[in-house]
């Protein structure tokens, strides 16, 4: 290891909040030999926790089928599934009667959550929402609203759309996953009660960043996803009211839903069996539930202080480099960097570091004269750096922003982040701009990728793959 890679490497030890496995990971660069990995790409997938990596290694041998099992593996594995379920409902304030009924993501939670809303019941929500908490809802027909350029003008116009049309459901995001500013959910749950709907919260951004409870806040539903929440074992959740989820059809036709069944009809299960059709990801269960204690140990003053330490570190380095602007939705100081514009087009720059933040650690910018893609291949192959690029599955969104065709950069960090990997951004991006790039850079099949890229793929992997995504740009 060189020296400046020491540096490194000691500076992510300094000020992470928590252990995660992969920090310090020496990643090659196009330009030769290799540097720890910076991770600011929390936002799409957190490192595991190495808590929850040492938890399951421990539960991994007892490992059995739950529930009807006689062995005593079994048996074990049946109460690392319950305490699990009570575990994370406990770290989210559920209700005595809410529900916890585990899915694969924050996609498929509300995807049953839609499933389940009362025939004839209209569902509200925003443009501004990732795909999760939109596409189900757009498939139902239902109503979207455009935000305004403040969180006062949107509470209103939130207010004055279930006031003019019967809602079962208002559904919103607690985060945003483009610029990290947050909705005030127990505002948002008044409103919709006092016109008779209720409240449905995709928290996949903020329950990893921001303590929240169900109880506290009034809210009806959350959905969230182990891979947010430092758990990336194919696990999520939807939590909430039983009454909707017990009458709807059951989500997975399978066993395990089921109480009794005959070849003509069958009785189906109340409670989370009635959706969890199919063997569960009892491991995946396990590891959000240890995230959730790991997180609750922490606290969620630590959560935010630690976030907001990152993220005024990395405006403030922003605010010096005119060629980039900062993504904001709303102009108002709720839930934005005080002096950030709303961006229409994208134009607003970074905040000062002194500016109070209502936000959790995702930013995203754009930098003049640049591509998003090219800039996240730049930044990965010669500083180790990763972050997110396109639209951010948010194509609403990045619409409104103008950003429609190109997209933008997203960083994003957590527990595990440090001092060092926003300042090693701040230092690559203040390179590419007084200097330029170490390396060409072409277009392979619709993303950016450095010529001839030398860097090798681990034998595990297998071979680089050349296969693009279907949305590019998400």
């Amino acid at each position: 290891m060189t020296e400046t890679m020491t540096v490194f490497a000691t500076a992510e030890c300094t000020d992470a909040l928590l252990p995660v496995v992969g920090a310090g990971l020496p990643v090659p660069l196009v330009t030769g030999g290799s540097t720890p990995y910076a991770n600011l790409d929390y936002a799409a997938s957190a490192p595991a926790l190495r808590a929850v990596a040492d938890h399951l290694a421990t539960a991994l041998p007892y490992y059995a089928s739950v529930h009807r099992g006689a062995g005593y593996a079994s048996q074990v594995s049946t109460a690392l599934l319950e305490n699990a379920r009570n575990c994370i409902g406990r770290f989210l304030g559920a209700r005595e009667d809410d529900l916890v009924v585990f899915t694969r993501n924050t996609t498929d939670a509300l995807n049953l959550l839609a499933h389940c809303v009362p025939a004839g019941g209209c569902v509200l929500y925003l443009d501004i929402e990732h795909h999760a908490n939109l596409l189900p809802w757009q498939r139902r027909g239902d109503a979207v609203l455009e935000a305004a350029p403040t969180i006062r003008e949107t509470l209103a116009a939130v207010e004055d759309a279930l006031a003019a049309t019967p809602t079962a459901l208002l559904a919103v995001t607690g985060a945003s996953n483009v610029t990290g500013q947050l909705l005030p959910i127990k505002e948002l749950a008044r409103i919709a009660h006092r016109h008779g709907a209720r409240i449905a919260v995709d928290a996949a951004q903020l329950a990893p960043h921001r303590r929240v409870s169900l109880a506290d806040s009034g809210v009806d539903y959350l959905a969230l996803s182990g891979h947010k929440l430092y758990a990336p074992y194919g696990a999520g959740v939807l939590v909430g009211r039983g009454d909707w989820l017990d009458a709807a059809p059951a989500y997975l036709a399978g066993g395990g839903a089921v109480r009794e069944v005959g070849t003509a009809s069958t009785d189906w299960a109340t409670g989370p069996a009635r959706h969890e059709g199919g063997t569960p990801n009892v491991l995946g269960a396990a590891a959000l539930a240890r995230a959730c204690e790991e997180l609750a140990s922490v606290g969620g003053a630590a959560l935010a202080e630690h976030e907001d330490k990152l993220r005024k570190r990395l405006l403030a380095g922003l605010a010096q480099l005119p060629e980039i602007s900062v993504l904001s939705i709303w102009a108002d100081g709720e839930g934005s960097p005080s002096g950030a514009s709303a961006a229409a087009p994208a134009s607003s720059t970074a905040a000062s570091p002194s500016s109070p933040v209502d936000a959790i650690g995702v930013v995203s910018f754009t930098v003049s004269g640049h591509h998003a893609g090219w800039v996240a291949a730049y930044l990965s192959a010669e500083h180790g750096i990763g972050v997110r690029d396109g639209r951010f599955c948010a194509h609403p969104l990045l619409g409104k922003l103008g950003l429609a065709a190109d997209g933008a950069i997203r960083a994003s960090f957590g527990v595990g982040s440090t001092s060092a990997d926003v300042d090693r951004l701040l230092a690559a991006l203040r390179t590419l701009l007084t200097d330029g790039p170490a390396w060409d850079y072409e277009l392979v099949e619709g993303r950016y990728a450095p010529v001839d890229d030398p860097r090798p793929i681990p034998d595990f992997a297998g071979p680089r793959s050349s296969v693009s995504s279907p949305c590019r740009a998400d």
